[in-house]
């Protein structure tokens, strides 16, 4: 799945279980590795904090679980004002941030603009000993020096266009590609 050709090729669904499957695999690779000790996983608000309850869920259901939003730290906020959201909550993370061996969790990593605020909002709450990015899907394009630790897929897409990521009902995840 990370043919560029196949992304820009007009595709309007992807296969979004089968690129959560490998972010999943990823994500328990890391676990395993740390001999078990499962790092906190913080989610981005709205797509990040949805995939980031579901690994939470199915790996290490007794690791800190906390989300936040990027809203008030973003470097277009006077553009997007709390749109940046997604509309989604607020930041919760109730557990000891110093020190902490967290997994930040993301949707689409594009410009790396959200993940930059969502590390000044983590930092807000304490330094943490090690943060990793985890997403579901790198589209390329960064503007900033970001890099995930852990990618389901990485699939280049043109300008023009844009993933959406979904959930339904059985928490189940869609991806398709629409217009911008």
């Amino acid at each position: 799945m990370t043919d560029p050709a196949a992304a820009d090729a007009s595709p309007r669904t992807l296969d979004a279980e089968a690129i959560y499957a490998e972010l999943r695999a990823s994500v328990a690779a890391r676990i395993a590795a740390a001999g078990g000790s499962a790092p906190a996983i913080v989610g981005i608000h709205s797509g990040g904090a949805w995939i980031a309850r579901r690994l939470h869920q199915e790996l290490c259901p007794d690791a800190p679980l906390g989300f936040l939003s990027s809203a008030f730290h973003r470097d277009d906020f006077s553009e997007r004002g709390l749109r940046a959201a997604g509309g989604a909550g607020a930041t919760r993370i109730d557990f000891p941030v110093d020190g902490a061996d967290i997994v930040l969790v993301d949707d689409i990593l594009y410009t790396g603009r959200t993940v930059r605020a969502a590390l000044n909002e983590l930092f807000d709450y304490g330094r943490p000993a090690c943060v990793a990015l985890a997403v579901l899907l790198d589209r390329g394009g960064r503007e900033l020096p970001v890099q995930a630790d852990h990618v389901g897929a990485a699939l280049p897409l043109g300008p023009g266009r844009g993933f959406v990521l979904g959930r339904a009902d059985d928490g189940r995840f869609t991806l398709a590609v629409e217009p911008a």
